[in-house]
């Protein structure tokens, strides 16, 4: 393999430099783009899936509807999403595992297109479900796979910057809903979900796949060959490769023959014996907590019952809403930048720390209006507030955890550790959107947010603590540190793996 006659400080061997492939100049990232596009649609149409009841209840609830429901009906299709992201976790976690990434994408991509297809041509509750669970599994099945895909597919340079607008497109898509909503029918919104999927489809069909996913099948010649369409052959590109190709070899070299099922369950329970899975198991735990404390999910489902309690006013309640949903698009927009300026740990606690006294503030005003020891006339004042807050968790608290969950986890556990992550992604979806209507029926929106804003202090002191700098860290590195507990120079992993490859290979 041409790679492997690289040196690891980046240097090319005669042989290699006659092969032309060491330019020594990177290369740009169209490839890289072009192959994130197809995320980028895919979630904005998700995205639409989440604020989507915010369109579709108060279209049932119309006098002519053609869909016929009551209350309790109506939080199901609200909800079931939740629900259904578990077994898109799941679904994931296997299939990008065994079929790889671009197949795996194709087929999630065609699930969130035929929810939205069920959605459009409904005319009853079961198959106005269907399109929901269908959806709720696209959701769950494209959180995990699409940071992961978007980790393995562009380098440590672009990769926050692409990490923060698969939340910028995920935030579009609760805005288009909203806007469009606003003036067509919940069908009419549907079609446009549909197209987003299609394109996503489209621009899939023409991906490479995976360098990371071929060198743990063993398809090194094939990982080259794909990591050069994709990464360039420069000088730091060729590091990046040659020290992913020796790590999957190492991992490799210790497995002596093809495990049976027995096998593949044993070493699925082992991986909680490991302190390379545990370890970011447990960030990514905190950080999911984080991400749904923060209302990301909460505010586009309820948005318009949210800002009609606090400002008492229905009629403006949507134009609060729209103003919220695009300062809060423009503020992840702007994380991109900072992604590429700021570490990752000093944006999430400045921001963090922020956001968890903005809100106390505003729980604070809201409670003392309630019990009339301040004016309930001034609602632009707890408004304005919540924009700000909601500016301060979209540059953090929102985009960080996600891109966690591409970033952390080591690649022989990635689809053990997605599956995990699913599963507490897919709980703390479920639970808070099921238990958000109840809370602001019984302690108002500023007991809501209160006892949101208590878990997010909590999660942010557990991750002070346990959350490694992954800023231009190659995933190879990062690897390295959950490993050794610590970030190792090039020249000593270098030596460190070529011995202990050579003595396995003995």
């Amino acid at each position: 393999m041409v790679f492997s006659e690289c040196y690891i400080t980046g240097e090319c061997t005669k042989a290699f430099s006659t092969n032309n492939l060491c330019t020594g100049e990177a290369k740009p990232p169209v490839e890289q783009t072009w192959a994130v596009s197809a995320v980028l649609l895919n979630v904005m149409g998700l995205g639409m899936v989440l604020s989507f009841p915010s369109v579709l209840l108060p279209g049932l609830k119309a006098h002519d509807s053609i869909i016929s429901t009551d209350p309790d009906t109506m939080s199901w299709l609200a909800s079931v999403v939740g629900f259904a992201t578990f077994p898109g976790y799941l679904f994931s976690a296997w299939c990008m595992d065994a079929w790889g990434r671009k197949v795996t994408q194709a087929l999630v991509v065609l699930l969130g297109a035929l929810g939205w297809l069920l959605v459009r041509l409904a005319a009853d509750v079961p198959t106005l479900m269907a399109g929901r669970i269908l959806g709720g599994v696209g959701y769950g099945a494209s959180t995990i796979l699409g940071v992961i895909i978007i980790a393995e597919y562009t380098s440590p340079k672009l990769r926050g910057i692409f990490l923060s607008l698969k939340v910028v497109a995920a935030f579009s898509g609760n805005t288009f809903v909203h806007i469009v909503g606003h003036y067509y029918s919940w069908k009419t919104v549907a079609i446009f979900g549909l197209t987003s999927h299609i394109l996503a489809f489209v621009i899939v069909c023409t991906w490479p796949e995976s360098p990371a996913w071929l060198a743990v099948s063993k398809k090194f010649d094939q990982s080259e060959k794909m990591w050069i369409w994709l990464r360039g052959d420069g000088a730091k590109s060729i590091v990046e490769f040659h020290r992913m190709i020796r790590a999957q070899k190492l991992r490799l070299a210790e497995i002596h023959e093809k495990p049976g099922l027995k096998t593949h369950v044993i070493n699925c329970l082992q991986k909680f014996t490991k302190k390379d899975f545990v370890k970011p198991l447990i960030i990514v735990f905190f950080a999911v907590m984080l991400k749904e404390a923060c209302g990301k999910h909460i505010f586009p489902a309820y948005a318009l019952q949210i800002t009609e309690e606090i400002t008492g006013d229905r009629s403006r309640s949507f134009y609060y809403t729209l103003a919220i949903d695009l300062i809060t698009t423009l503020s992840a927009a702007f994380s991109s930048a900072l992604a590429r300026l700021v570490n990752r740990r000093t944006l999430l606690f400045a921001t963090g720390g922020a956001a968890c006294l903005i809100l106390t503030g505003i729980c604070s005003y809201l409670y003392m209006s309630a019990i009339d020891v301040v004016s309930k006339d001034r609602a632009w004042l707890p408004i304005s507030m919540f924009m700000l807050y909601f500016v301060l968790t979209n540059l953090g608290c929102t985009v960080i955890p996600l891109a966690l969950l591409g970033e952390v986890f080591p690649v022989a556990h990635r689809a053990a550790g997605s599956a995990m992550s699913g599963l507490a992604m897919s709980v703390c979806l479920v639970v808070v959107l099921k238990v958000t209507p109840t809370l602001l029926g019984a302690v108002k929106v500023y007991g809501t947010f209160g006892i949101y804003g208590a878990t997010m202090a909590g999660c942010l002191l557990v991750l002070y603590f346990t959350l490694p700098e992954t800023k231009d860290r190659t995933l190879q590195e990062i690897e390295d540190y959950f490993i050794h507990g610590r970030f190792i120079s090039d020249g000593k992993i270098h030596a460190e793996g070529e011995g202990n490859l050579e003595m396995r290979e003995k």
